[in-house]
């Protein structure tokens, strides 16, 4: 069967999808924030609520990746107003990286942006979560700008901003 990559289309998808984020954001993150900070930023922006209201009322749309049967990412993206189409979540389980999984979703990313007639995909990735930024290079992004956005509750992501030109 492989991997297949489908939009998350029922309330039921999208709450699996936010169990699979949480336990993803707490072996992604060890080492780069505190867990004071992951829980709350797992709340805020990965939990089943904060979902469902990207998705009615932000225009985001998730996708689920599974091997075979088995839910083992997400991706979460919004085409903007412009020429831009932003990927806000693209997460794998531990136990399935390194199988060229990602690679297979960063291809979807770009297909689904340019199905929505944009002409660049950009992204926000912690600036000290080495892997993804070095991930993202590969690909072909490129580091833009550095920002430092207030989250609330004395918390800050710290990031890069990072493009690809299609």
């Amino acid at each position: 069967m492989g991997i297949k990559i489908a939009e998350v289309k029922t309330e039921e998808e999208l709450c699996i999808v936010a169990e699979l984020a949480e336990k993803i954001w707490h072996e992604c993150f060890i080492g780069i924030i505190s867990e004071e900070q992951i829980g709350y930023m797992v709340e805020k922006f990965q939990s089943y609520n904060a979902m469902k209201d990207q998705v009615v009322n932000q225009d985001y749309h998730y996708l689920a990746v599974c091997d075979d049967d088995d839910i083992c990412g997400y991706i979460a993206v919004k085409p903007e107003k412009d020429e831009r189409f932003f990927l806000s979540k693209l997460y794998l389980r531990k136990d399935k990286r390194g199988q060229g999984i990602a690679s297979k979703m960063l291809e979807k990313v770009f297909e689904e942006a340019k199905n929505s007639g944009k002409s660049m995909v950009y992204l926000t990735v912690n600036k000290h979560n080495d892997h993804a930024v070095k991930v993202y290079k590969k690909t072909g992004f490129q580091i833009v700008e550095s920002v430092v956005t207030d989250i609330g509750n004395g918390f800050v992501m710290d990031d890069f901003v990072m493009e690809y030109k299609l």
